[in-house]
């Protein structure tokens, strides 16, 4: 069992730098001729910032162009998703070995990781 979920957990993490890694080839071959110096200083005007997609559909529509960012961007929602996929497995792990106690723990904290991730942006106390 503790073979499965490392092998979920690794692949999940190389899965994920592979994707971040592809997002930042593609900005810096956008990028590559751009003057560097102007770099070295914070200037909002030249650094790209604050237009990054936030959501999953501005996201799925950055992938469809190539959009570095968002290729970035699902590479960390590929890494958010990793734990989240390890308790997942857990669950048919500790059901398949037909241990109870385990499988409703289990079943608790992907209640409330999915709880955390899915509902908590609903409620207006949670958003700032």
């Amino acid at each position: 069992m503790n073979k499965i979920l490392g092998i979920v957990l690794r692949s999940g993490v190389i899965f994920s730098g592979a994707i971040i890694a592809t997002g930042t080839a593609l900005f810096i071959a956008n990028h590559s001729l751009d003057n560097t110096s102007a770099y070295l200083v914070y200037n909002p005007g030249l650094i790209p910032h604050g237009n990054f997609p936030a959501s999953l559909a501005s996201i799925g529509s950055g992938l469809a162009s190539l959009d570095p960012s968002s290729i970035i961007q699902l590479g960390f929602l590929v890494l958010l998703a990793t734990p989240v996929a390890r308790v997942a497995f857990s669950l048919f792990l500790f059901a398949a070995e037909k241990d109870r106690r385990f499988v409703y723990l289990t079943a608790a904290v992907l209640t409330v990781l999915l709880f955390s991730m899915l509902a908590t942006p609903l409620f207006p106390l949670f958003n700032g």
